[in-house]
Parts: C-alpha cells; sequence; structure tokens
C-alpha cells in the first residue's frame, strides 16, 4: 500500500497561533505568520496612531510605516515585553514624529479633574434593534467628537476605554506619570460627555475599526513593501 501523499493537494500550513511562534516564523521572513500578526494588531496600531494624528489616511501611513519598520528589525525584539507592546511603541514614536514634522510639538498642562467620570456610563448596553441602529448612526458623531480631541487626551482615551489598557501600562508606553494619565482621561472624558451624553448610546470599542477590506489591503501593502526573499 502506498502512503505518499501528495504535496500538491495538501492545504497551506496555516500561521502558527501563538504570539512567540508568530514572531519566530516571522523571522524566518513566513508570509503567513506577518500577515497574522498585522491581522492582530491592526485594530490597537489604528486607534493609537489615530489618537496623535489628525486623519484616518495619515493613521494608515504610520501603521504601514510602523510594520516595516518592525518587520525590518525584529532583530531587536529581545521579547523583554510583549510583541504587541513593543510595535505600539513603535508607532507612538512614529506617529509623534510626524506630528513634529507638520508643527511645532505643543505642551498641555495637566490640571487634576476633581469631577471624574466614566465615559463609558454614557455608552449602556442594550441589545435592542433600535440601539444597534443607534450606534451604528452615531458612530461617526462619536469619532468626530473624538477626532476633535487634542492629541494629549485622544490618545490616552483610546488606548485606555477602547483597547483596554491600564494607567499604568499607558503611563509607561507615553513615558508619563501615571496620575498624568489619570488627569487627562478625566479632562478627556469631561469634553466627550459635554457634546455626546444627550446624544450617545453605544461602545466605544466599535470607534476607529479597521477590519476587512481595509485590514487585507494593510497586509498586502505592507508585505509588498517588505519585499524579502521569504515573502516573495
Amino acid at each position: 500500500m502506498r502512503t505518499h501523499t501528495d504535496q500538491s493537494t495538501q492545504h497551506p500550513a496555516q500561521p502558527p497561533a501563538s504570539e512567540a511562534e508568530l514572531i519566530a516564523a516571522a523571522r524566518n521572513e513566513n508570509e503567513a505568520a506577518v500577515r497574522e500578526l498585522i491581522r492582530r494588531l491592526n485594530p490597537r496600531l489604528f486607534r493609537t496612531a489615530r489618537g496623535i494624528v489628525s486623519s484616518d489616511a495619515e493613521a494608515e501611513d504610520v501603521v504601514q510605516e510602523t510594520y516595516v519598520s518592525a518587520f525590518t528589525r525584529l532583530d531587536r525584539f529581545e521579547g523583554r515585553s510583549q510583541f504587541s507592546t513593543w510595535i505600539t511603541r513603535i508607532a507612538i514614536n512614529t506617529a509623534l514624529m510626524r506630528l513634529r514634522r507638520a508643527r511645532p510639538e505643543e505642551e498641555y498642562d495637566t490640571v487634576a479633574d476633581d469631577r471624574p467620570a466614566n465615559i463609558l456610563n454614557l455608552f449602556s448596553s442594550n441589545d435592542t434593534p433600535e440601539a444597534d441602529f443607534g450606534r451604528a448612526q452615531l458612530r461617526g458623531i462619536l469619532e468626530a467628537a473624538i477626532a476633535a480631541l487634542p492629541p494629549d487626551l485622544r490618545l490616552p482615551f483610546l488606548l485606555h476605554e477602547a483597547e483596554g489598557m491600564k494607567l499604568r501600562e499607558i503611563a509607561r508606553d507615553l513615558s508619563l506619570n501615571p496620575l498624568t494619565v489619570k488627569t487627562r482621561l478625566f479632562r478627556a472624558r469631561r469634553q466627550l460627555r459635554a457634546t455626546l451624553e444627550d446624544k450617545l448610546r453605544g461602545g466605544s470599542t466599535s470607534v476607529f475599526p479597521f477590519d476587512g477590506a481595509r485590514c487585507a489591503d494593510m497586509a498586502d501593502r505592507v508585505v509588498a513593501q517588505l519585499d524579502l526573499p521569504g515573502l516573495r
């Protein structure tokens, strides 16, 4: 009995599931691993970039530049932190560099706000069809309100509310005092509440999505720009 398996009928190997395995495969220029890492990281990196720059188009450019920078210097990733943390810092630096090229860096005060409010209280969960329709209609309003926040307030808000990062994690990645991050979150929530509390009922995790065709297109552009032998 023949036990040989026709290689032409085998399905392509799936990328490893764990982050460590994906990184190891990406070091060997495995395209499937690179694409899977991009798919997983797109939402966080896009929101991070969008928290700093002023448009979706600029944020996409920052994310693409971040991926190319990270994947071409994977030898510098020592594994002391999660890869997602390491590449998020690259995205922050890339976005800030773009901002500095566009205009002088602005400094913002950190005046304490003694009236903290949780913006998520505005986004009560209600799964009725009417609520679903309302969230879809109002997401654009929410995104516009967040986009109008100053960058120093917008980025901590997106990292905390949309990405679920803790205060100390944000402070570490932004090189800020945790109390400064907390103050900026209070200020961001206060500004948003002033314009949204009478209008919004939804979830902030849906803002600035980066999935579907946009996600796939980003992977195609990054893979093409890397132009490594193992990715051809």
